[in-house]
């Protein structure tokens, strides 16, 4: 009995689409190249020598993360201009937090059906944002899996390696004092988080992504919640290099509340200013969802991607500083 041939292509997976993927984002990720790099991606493993990077006594420090369900907007409305960005800022802004300057970056692309322009635009995004941080892209790995993910559907995930002088590692906990500031820099919009309910609150309230947003003219829906997460990276290690700030915090899942602390010492606690006021997008997300402020500041950002710890005394040097680069900022609490 002669059996039927079975090729892996006839599976749902398509090798040679993954070669043709390879060589069409080369030209984005040498773009990424830093001293410390050894060798272009391809092999089973990225180099990176440290000692070119001219650091005395470094600790390196790692982060991982995704972007989330932010990812069903943007494969429902097929916009993947900055998505990753996204995948790139949720690690980046991690190090830097610590005090860090990210080294290099690698990301894992899962999907149903491999479409090459999707995942090049994709990657050249991750790219990007990793050329901004001046993190060289060294690795990634993308795929096909058409038993795991419906055919548009796909998953990303990133991971960066940095770099910190052993005595510069942030939090400065025991510097921390009562009646320091909390300094909140301005994010984008919602990052890449809280997203699970943002589409809940779009779906109860029968509202499509390409509608104009009722808080937005101008801009749809999609627009708005597509706005990518902000890179922090080159205006923190400017604070830290300064010695400006005591911490930083990222304030990403669980908002104010579940971040904020990680970086305090047990004794201190924080208080948000009373007339804290929120953006005309998270007053529309508060408003539609009926929240308390307190479960605002414990689900988003809430307008403020990144908190600085400072000493009363620098805030002058900090917000000059925060602007040159970009930012705005505002004193949005204290230690207590």
């Amino acid at each position: 009995m002669n059996k039927e041939k079975i090729t892996y292509k006839d599976s749902g997976v398509d090798i040679d689409e993954g070669n043709d993927l390879v060589e069409l984002i080369k030209p984005e990720v040498k773009k990424t190249n830093r001293p410390g790099v050894m060798s272009g991606i391809g092999g089973f493993g990225g180099f990176f020598d440290l000692a070119k990077c001219n650091y005395k006594d470094p600790l390196l420090v790692a982060a991982t993360d995704g972007v989330g369900t932010k990812l069903k907007i943007a494969i429902e409305t097929a916009n993947y201009d900055y998505i990753g960005q996204d995948l790139v800022a949720m690690c980046v802004n991690d190090l830097v937090v610590q005090g860090a300057e990210p080294l290099f970056f690698l990301d894992y692309y899962a999907c149903g059906k491999l479409e090459k322009k999707v995942a090049a635009k994709i990657i050249s995004s991750i790219a990007s944002a990793c050329k901004k941080s001046n993190c060289a892209l060294i690795g990634g790995e993308s795929a096909e899996m058409p038993g795991m993910y419906r055919a548009k559907d796909f998953d990303l995930a990133g991971f960066s390696v940095g770099a910190v002088e052993r005595n510069n590692v942030l939090p400065y906990k025991e510097q921390i004092s009562k009646s320091d500031l909390i300094v909140g820099i301005s994010s984008s919009g919602i990052h890449s988080n809280g997203f699970s309910l943002v589409r809940k609150i779009m779906e109860v309230r029968n509202l499509s992504y390409n509608d104009e947003a009722e808080f937005m003219p101008g801009k749809t829906y999609a627009e708005v919640f597509l706005e990518p997460t902000e890179l922090y990276v080159k205006l923190c290690l400017e604070l830290h290099n300064k010695n400006l700030v005591k911490a930083f915090s990222h304030i990403t899942g669980g908002g104010f509340t579940e971040n904020i602390p990680r970086v305090l010492p047990e004794e201190r606690s924080f208080k948000l200013a009373p007339d804290f006021e929120f953006s005309n997008l998270f007053a529309w997300l508060k408003d539609q969802a009926n929240l308390s402020s307190e479960e605002m500041f414990k689900s988003f950002n809430c307008g403020y991607g990144m908190i600085a710890i400072i000493s009363r005394g620098e805030l002058n040097n900090v917000s000059q500083l925060i602007r040159d680069n970009g930012f705005s900022a505002k004193v949005i609490g204290d230690i207590s």
